[in-house]
C-alpha cells in the first residue's frame, strides 16, 4: 500500500482534482489560473503553471483605427447635426 503523503489528491468521477494548497501556493497559483500537464520521457507527468508568452499577446490590444478631424470637420459636423434638428449654427 502507498504511502499518502499531504500533497496527495483524490480524482474525482467527473476527472478532477484539486491542487493542494501547499502545491499551488509553490507554483504561485491563484483563482482562475491555469496549468499544464506535461510528460515526461520516463512516464512523469510535471503540474506547471501555464503562462502567455508576451508574444502570444501581440496585437491583442490594438486600438480601433480612428480618422484624426480637425476642427474644421468637428464644425462641419455640427453645422450637420443641427441642420437636421432644424436649427441653424
Amino acid at each position: 500500500m502507498r504511502k499518502r503523503s499531504k500533497d496527495s489528491s483524490t480524482l474525482t468521477s467527473k476527472g478532477q482534482i484539486t491542487l493542494p494548497k501547499s502545491v499551488r501556493e509553490r507554483l504561485g497559483l491563484r483563482v482562475g489560473d491555469r496549468v499544464r500537464f506535461r510528460e515526461t520521457g520516463e512516464g512523469t507527468v510535471v503540474v506547471e503553471p501555464e503562462t502567455a508568452d508576451l508574444m502570444d499577446l501581440f496585437g491583442a490590444l490594438v486600438p480601433p483605427r480612428r480618422r484624426h478631424l480637425t476642427i474644421d470637420d468637428m464644425n462641419t459636423a455640427i453645422r450637420r447635426a443641427g441642420a437636421r434638428k432644424g436649427t441653424s449654427a
